[in-house]
């Protein structure tokens, strides 16, 4: 046996060489710290997750954790504070916060409560005190006089004012705007003078104004003052005091051009064979010339005279140069020259005679069908009897004659 000089052999490194069982690794233990900071950023993210909703809601419902500041007395500088369609009572409070006119929202919600008149506040402009309590305004904004731009137009008015048989006088929209423009505010008027909003619409640039790209090039080739015409349709609007002459008519305008499409304008004139505006002039004509239920009727007189190459001889576009409603003209206004004079000139007028309601676009665009080319109001409630011919026209004036109604 040769001798293990160096100790490789020795039982110490033979032992080595023998397989150890293996270790268990274990897992390393998360610090006692690292949890805690977890548990916290979670607990912080939910915090502010719920947060947010409740503010959410508190904004919407009108709804205040524990108490509330509130102002006293009536109020101090006049503040203009629009009310959106459909707010609720939160949503009317907050914009009242926003205005400075009440310290919080649950000030305006607790005063408002039980008060149903609140459930229809409508939506507009309201003229109101800043640094109000909420008893106080919620009583100002409920007063019929706190809310201001409020504009009303009807079916067949035109921009100026007309001048009716006994000499009384009609607010045209142009007047009807001024009116609506005025308030008063710390003691300083907001109205904007006729003069002024005639001179905008004179001179401001259509596609600024709002009018639809359909119809501003033709509208700009017309007499100034009548550019605007038809452009402004029948509805409500509301109108911010405090807007000059172009920012009013470019509230108004806008909004009717988004009426207009509503009615299906430009898309529906394709099948008529005519253009957009020209529809738009049509219907203006139809809104002037019947009552509703024979909008349709008309609307075939028209296409059949303009088919057979007959003029329109309308009263309504003699009387829309002159500014009086008759339905009747004389003589020698329908001999007057002009391009609105249906008598001497074929076609249709240049321009729309007065603002169209959605049913006179309706029939300028699906006429009833027919052969008639005369028609007449024959009955006092404005009712109009139908002809093919001359003779039965004749028959249908003499008993509109014998009606009164003409």
């Amino acid at each position: 046996m040769e001798t293990d000089e160096l100790g490789l052999f020795s039982d110490r490194h033979a032992d080595r060489g023998r397989r150890q069982p293996a270790r268990r690794r274990r897992k390393p233990r998360r610090s006692a710290g690292r949890k805690v900071t977890t548990v916290v950023v979670v607990l912080v993210v939910l915090a502010l997750i719920g947060g947010g909703v409740w503010y959410g809601l508190t904004q919407v419902l009108g709804i205040d954790i524990g108490g509330y500041d509130d102002y006293q007395g009536t109020g101090e500088q006049d503040v203009v504070v629009e009310i959106p369609d459909g707010a609720s009572t939160g949503v009317i409070a907050g914009r009242l916060v926003d205005s400075g006119v009440v310290a919080s929202s649950k000030a305006f919600v607790e005063a408002a409560k039980g008060d149903q008149r609140v459930l229809g506040i409508q939506p507009g402009f309201y003229v109101m005190k800043t640094k109000a309590s909420g008893e106080n305004a919620v009583e100002k904004i409920l007063n019929p006089e706190s809310r201001k731009g409020r504009l009303e137009i009807r079916g067949g008015w035109q921009l100026d004012d007309i001048t009716k048989q006994d000499q009384s006088v009609e607010p045209g929209i142009v007047q009807r705007l001024a009116n609506a423009s005025c308030a008063e505010l710390n003691g300083k008027s907001t109205c904007v003078p006729v003069e002024e909003l005639r001179a905008a619409a004179s001179t401001a640039d259509l596609a600024e104004l709002g009018v639809p790209d359909w119809a501003a090039p033709v509208a700009a080739a017309l007499e100034p003052k009548r550019r605007l015409e038809g452009l402004v349709v029948p509805g409500v609007y509301d109108v911010r005091p405090g807007s000059t002459a172009q920012e009013l008519w470019q509230q108004v305008v806008s909004e009717s051009a988004t009426r207009l499409q509503a009615s299906g304008l430009p898309k529906v004139a394709e099948e008529t064979g005519f253009t957009p505006y020209q529809v738009l002039t049509m219907a203006s004509l139809i809104e002037r010339e019947a009552i509703e239920k024979d909008f349709g009727k008309v609307s075939r007189v028209t296409y059949n005279r303009l088919v057979n190459d007959m003029p329109l001889q309308y009263d309504s576009t003699v009387n829309y140069v002159l500014d009086r409603p008759d339905i009747r003209t004389k003589d020698d206004d329908r001999r007057s020259a002009g391009p609105y004079n249906t008598y001497a000139i074929k076609g249709l007028p240049p321009g729309p005679i007065s603002a169209p309601s959605p049913e006179a676009i309706t029939a300028a665009t699906k006429p009833e069908a027919g052969n008639w080319l005369y028609f007449v109001r024959c009955q006092k409630d404005g009712t109009s009897c139908f002809a093919e011919n001359v003779q039965q026209h004749e028959q249908n004036v003499e008993q509109a004659q014998a009606n009164g109604a003409y």
